[in-house]
């Protein structure tokens, strides 16, 4: 079998041998070219060796103290190079540094001190799928729908908006993560295959596979269902960083239903994801919780992606926008108007109610359409903000993505 022609870049000449030898180990592996440093621009001459060399994987040793240069160096391979897979080797317990590689565009995350099995199984899975072309180009936008408090409606919002999307855009694929899936049942599907076994066969994982545990939904939109009995899904950062690399390969929009689930797995979830709509209530016990669960999503973090959407909205004379955001330190970001005439047969007979001609149909092709249409605002964030009820146009941000959420009764 031709092997995979392979850069080795590490910061740390002593390793360099080490790299070396596990990569001569897996049999499957040619060294083309080796470098102790990173490089540091999109002019830097190592990036044209790895060109000139025909690299397909280049692995990139990330040092423990400092691994933000690493990752720096995995945003700059892969902005500047095409068709080139990018291995970040590292260690295994410090989820954040997991997230961030895999963002930076790292197809895989390999323990440091791992033996070649494991890049065996790398290099197996990238020879898997080489040659085979993608559905999408780039990488898909993630949206996380999570619920302030039980029975707020986040499937209702995380299934209607990936139909929206699906209607407007194409290539969508809608992930149950919730720890009881039914996105299934508004769906009116039966799946065989799900998240579970996703992450059950990660390390066979590849397109093909992930094809066969989907579930064809109407209208094109792809569903990942989730379990069908209760169970506790806790996936490492690592496990997740590989099956999210995946679908953002082969997907335009990727949509989360993170109903039910408060832990580490939604912390990670968030940490993946473009922005995060917490579909909440305008009830005390909502906007209550909807602060404590912003400030643990984002604890520790940077990047400013969790959006309120009111779900069931009813205007309260003498409440504005600004009273909610005050409330629970969190922006808002859309309002869904109350419908229960319409919600709740269209959940019953599994026909989403985002395919429909009416007000709330309306609601959510529109949520649909402004996540679509918003604009990148660093560190893999959206710049998602609305028009609030001032409503003075000489005051809108230029540049700036403005949403006038639509108010019931108006």
């Amino acid at each position: 079998m031709q092997g995979v022609a392979v850069t080795l870049l590490t910061e740390d000449r002593e390793r360099l041998p080490v790299l070396q030898h596990r990569l001569e180990g897996t049999g499957m592996g040619s060294n083309v070219f080796s470098h102790v440093g990173f490089p540091s621009s999109s002019t830097d001459p190592v990036l044209r060796q790895m060109q000139d060399v025909r690299t397909e994987v280049v692995v990139v040793d990330m040092d423990p103290k400092n691994a933000q240069r690493a990752i720096s160096t995995i945003e700059l391979i892969q902005a500047n190079t095409s068709e080139i897979a990018i291995f970040a080797v590292g260690e295994m317990n410090h989820p954040p540094t997991i997230v961030a590689a895999m963002r930076a565009g790292a197809g895989e995350f390999l323990e440091r001190d791992t033996t070649s099995e494991a890049l065996i199984e790398a290099l197996t899975r990238y020879a898997a799928s080489r040659g085979k072309g993608r559905t999408s180009s780039g990488r898909a936008r993630i949206f996380t729908v999570m619920n302030s408090k039980g029975g707020a409606g986040g499937t209702t919002v995380a299934v209607n908006t990936a139909i929206a999307l699906q209607e407007s855009q194409g290539g969508v694929l809608l992930v149950d993560f919730a720890p009881l899936g039914h996105c299934s049942l508004h769906l009116n599907v039966r799946p065989t295959f799900g998240v579970v076994d996703a992450l059950q066969n990660l390390h066979r994982l590849d397109a093909s596979l992930l094809e066969g545990l989907m579930t064809q939904c109407k209208g094109g939109l792809q569903l990942l269902a989730g379990p069908q009995q209760p169970q506790s899904m806790a996936p490492t950062a690592a496990e997740l960083a590989r099956l999210f690399d995946l679908l953002v390969s082969h997907f335009r929009y990727v949509v989360v239903d993170c109903s039910g689930r408060l832990d580490q797995t939604a912390r990670l979830l968030c940490d993946l994801s473009n922005a995060v709509l917490l579909v909440a209530q305008a009830d005390v016990v909502s906007l209550w919780s909807v602060s404590r669960i912003r400030a643990f999503l984002e604890e520790g973090a940077t990047r400013d992606r969790v959006r309120i959407v009111l779900n069931r909205y009813k205007k309260i004379p003498g409440f504005t926008d600004e009273d909610v955001e005050k409330a629970t330190s969190c922006k808002l970001l859309w309002k869904v108007p109350n419908n229960f005439q319409s919600i709740a047969p269209a959940i019953d007979k599994g026909v989403p109610v985002a395919l429909e001609n009416n007000e709330i149909g309306r609601s959510f092709q529109s949520l649909a359409a402004a996540l679509a249409q918003a604009s990148p605002a660093g560190e893999g964030s959206l710049d998602l903000s609305y028009q609030n009820d001032r409503g003075d146009s000489s005051k809108k941000a230029t540049g700036r993505l403005l949403i006038s959420p639509l108010r019931a009764g108006q």
